[in-house]
């Protein structure tokens, strides 16, 4: 194994969960309230930070995107991709789920959901926009959570860092066409080149900073990158946040009539995340794959790179939009969710290693 290669090791295992992430569901909540009450209290100055874009990009969110995007993308090493053959079965897995089931059982239930069972309970104005946010949500997989989810198992953090390599290499690819693959057989009409710019602006231009700046960073050695990554760890969650609070002050008059909507674009969330963590597990295991690789490719099957969910229905849709909302929903229950996820594959564990035939 490669010094390299053990490096990346390192970095992937002490990826533990701090208390801040552990209770992110409390601050997005915190942050939905404080986003309403500013939004109604002070409308003027939303609505001049909504004016201040430039070629139809609000300057604010943008750079708080991409604080939330580029620590995320420092911790990703591109140089683990070569690793993906130790795990060709689990690798096969994870690429199955998350770029062949996911998004395409996302377009489903939102189709099943929020245009058939919910229509009645949601603005008739918006049912278009929803469910686009839930296709933009199943269409990005998980970057940098999936390391966290990962150590909470005991999963192989070589086999972690060589599948979230590989999804965001073909996320640079991808993540454009099928999004518009999907929505266009969702009968919703998004412009090409506005899709194509928040590729550019919130996948491709992060993706080279991050890694020009993993590369310095790892000038100085091992230490000084831990260090350095110690430092702005925090920063991600914090824009995160901060965009939640100007995205509810927009959102806050439609939530307060209709406070249901959150709980019902839940739903299908909530499902997809149940089917293909538990179909990526249970094809793990048919295939032979060890539970330690078992486990994060199904837990990577279940959650999102919702920060590229959240910009991007933004810039294609506005702060206003549904999808915007939807996004934002899976972020309010990834932490709990996946957290209940990680407990069923840890308990499940000796099930898991009796032979398939069994």
């Amino acid at each position: 194994m490669s010094a390299q290669c053990e490096v990346a090791i390192k970095q992937s295992a002490g990826a533990l969960m701090s208390a801040f992430e552990r209770y992110l569901t409390v601050w997005v909540f915190l942050c939905i309230v404080a986003g309403v009450v500013f939004g109604q209290t002070l409308p003027g100055v939303f609505q001049a930070i909504g004016r201040m874009e430039f070629a139809q990009v609000n300057l604010p969110v943008g750079l708080l995107i991409w604080v939330m995007i580029i620590p995320m993308l420092v911790k990703v090493d591109f140089g683990a991709l070569h690793e993906v053959r130790q795990h060709v079965r689990g690798i096969g897995v994870t690429l199955f789920i998350n770029w062949l089931v996911k998004p395409f059982s996302m377009a489903f239930l939102g189709w099943l959901f929020i245009r058939q069972l919910f229509a009645p309970y949601l603005p008739a104005d918006q049912l278009d926009s929803y469910i686009a946010g839930l296709i933009l949500l199943a269409a990005a997989p998980c970057t940098a959570m999936v390391f966290v989810w990962s150590r909470l198992t005991n999963g192989d953090p070589l086999f972690t860092l060589s599948q979230v390599a590989l999804n965001d290499t073909i996320m640079i690819f991808a993540f454009a066409p099928l999004v518009a693959f999907l929505l266009g057989i969702s009968a919703i009409t998004v412009p090409w080149d506005t899709l194509f710019t928040s590729v550019v602006l919130y996948i491709v231009i992060p993706v080279i900073l991050a890694q020009l700046w993993r590369k310095s960073l790892l000038k100085g050695g091992q230490a000084a990158f831990d260090a350095a990554m110690e430092k702005i760890g925090p920063w991600s969650i914090t824009a995160l946040l901060a965009t939640l609070v100007l995205l509810f002050a927009f959102q806050g008059k439609a939530i307060i009539e209709q406070p249901l909507i959150i709980a019902l674009l839940a739903v299908p969330i909530l499902i997809q995340v149940f089917f293909n963590s538990s179909l990526a597990y249970w094809l793990n295991r048919r295939v032979g794959e060890k539970h330690s690789v078992a486990c994060p490719s199904a837990l990577i099957g279940a959650s999102n790179f919702f920060e590229l969910a959240v910009a991007a229905a933004i810039s294609l849709f506005g702060f206003e939009s549904g999808a915007a909302l939807a996004t934002v929903v899976g972020v309010l229950i990834e932490v709990p969710v996946m957290l209940l996820v990680v407990k069923v594959v840890n308990q499940t564990k000796r099930w898991y290693e009796v032979p398939a035939s069994h």
